[in-house]
């Protein structure tokens, strides 16, 4: 694997930087002006990003939002790659550690599970991939059911199963014996507070059952790691690899998936950038850039019939985490600073659907804000409250402001509630 550093020491490039983030009286860099000529919002780029406009009962893409102008596109990362690659990583663990895990020593391998949003087809997946690795899957209609449980201490639940691992010529049962999504009052998902909640609640009715804990992402699992696990020895997996919860590995937190958040920022903005300065889509991303800016194929893919790029998933886990101790790092071969002569400041409105969200808040936009310098972009950055809507939009009053967008919903559902905005 590559080492990330962050290469912000090109000196003789930063009177030109700075200069450019200054305002900029050139025609090309005032705000909804291309080449001195006014560009009509719903023709401005666009990128959806962690967020792909879906329905979030099918998942079904939405093609009219992606499709919203040429220059529309989706970043976010490779849902089922990493999905299996979590999965796969719990099953390893456990297999390595049999002698151990059992806790209470009935046979039974007993896991619970946070679910982040069941409308989100991140969260889907990765609820899809624990179940498939550890043989407790039920299909519905062709595919893995992700419905929560509740609990299922007694194996009941027809939407799961209860699994076996051969192990050392041994057959033990793997149950996940409670699962719910993270919802708050509010109505906000992906809560951390709630999982803390739940576990506390598990933990107090079948606390010597639950041998594994499995968390849609970090910022779930961390709260449930720091309420129980962590005290009681008891192996707690996550997704995104949140600093926090890399360092966490350390002291016993079983392991976490990168999804590579230093190329999709960089991906989210590079698209902006380049469908703003009229060249290839692929330029500083599968063709190497001016500046020397240049994406491999193992660390990205590019759907063109969803006009959607989607960068790869890694496993961190105790025998590799300390290469992942810095989430805010930039991703190394797309570190170099463009010239702003050539590619003057353009301003950007991006919106982070909840501003609490541990991964966005914490990892997304730290190096959004790395790359934005790095790509000559003055970003607007606009924080929701991860529960409406109108929260957001109600922001977004004077689109033409703005050279390009990026967005983040709080659904997958409300493309249009933006598209409509840009369309006046």
């Amino acid at each position: 694997m590559k080492k990330r550093i962050l290469s912000l020491t090109l000196a003789a490039l930063m009177p030109l930087s700075l200069a450019a983030c200054g305002g900029g009286g050139d025609a090309t860099s005032t705000a909804g002006t291309t080449g001195g000529e006014t560009v009509a919002n719903a023709d401005k780029p666009l990128v959806w990003f962690n967020r792909q406009p879906s329905n979030s009962s099918t998942g079904e893409l939405d093609m009219t939002a992606l499709n919203f102008n040429e220059n529309t596109y989706y970043v976010g990362f490779d849902a089922n790659q990493g999905a299996e690659l979590q999965g796969t990583m719990i099953r390893d663990y456990i297999e390595a550690n049999i002698d151990s895990i059992d806790r209470n020593g009935d046979g039974v391998i007993g896991y619970v599970l946070a679910v982040g949003d069941i409308g989100h087809n991140d969260s889907i997946a990765r609820t899809r991939g624990v179940r498939s690795a550890l043989g407790t899957a039920v299909e519905v209609d062709g595919a893995i059911d992700s419905t929560p449980v509740g609990t299922n201490t007694d194996g009941s639940s027809k939407n799961v199963q209860d699994g076996t691992l051969e192990i050392g010529g041994k057959t033990y049962k793997v149950r996940e014996l409670a699962s719910q999504e993270m919802k708050n009052s509010a109505g906000a998902t992906w809560d951390a507070a709630t999982a803390g909640n739940a576990i506390s609640t598990w933990s107090a009715s079948f606390g010597d059952e639950i041998d594994i804990v499995a968390s849609n992402n970090d910022g779930m699992g961390m709260a449930m790691f720091n309420s129980w696990s962590k005290e009681e020895g008891v192996p707690t997996f996550g997704y995104d690899a949140n600093s926090d919860a890399v360092a966490a590995i350390a002291e016993g937190y079983g392991g976490t998936i990168s999804q590579h958040a230093d190329v999709q920022a960089y991906l989210t903005l590079r698209v902006l950038r380049n469908a703003l300065d009229g060249v290839d889509i692929d330029t500083g991303i599968g063709t190497e850039d001016d500046a020397g800016n240049v994406l491999t194929s193992d660390v990205y893919t590019y759907n063109a019939d969803e006009r959607s790029y989607y960068a790869l998933n890694v496993a961190v886990t105790a025998e590799n985490y300390e290469d992942f101790l810095d989430s805010t790092v930039v991703w190394e071969p797309v570190s170099n600073q463009l010239n702003a002569e050539v590619h003057p400041t353009k301003k950007v409105w991006l919106n982070i659907y909840n501003a609490a969200d541990n991964f966005l808040s914490a990892t997304y936009q730290p190096l959004l804000q790395k790359y934005d310098d790095l790509l000559n972009l003055d970003v607007e950055y606009i924080g929701g409250d991860g529960q409406t809507e109108s929260n957001i939009t109600n922001r977004l009053g004077n689109p033409s402001q703005y050279d390009a967008f990026a967005i983040n919903m709080v659904k997958t559902d409300n493309a249009a509630s933006y598209t409509a905005l840009l369309n006046q």
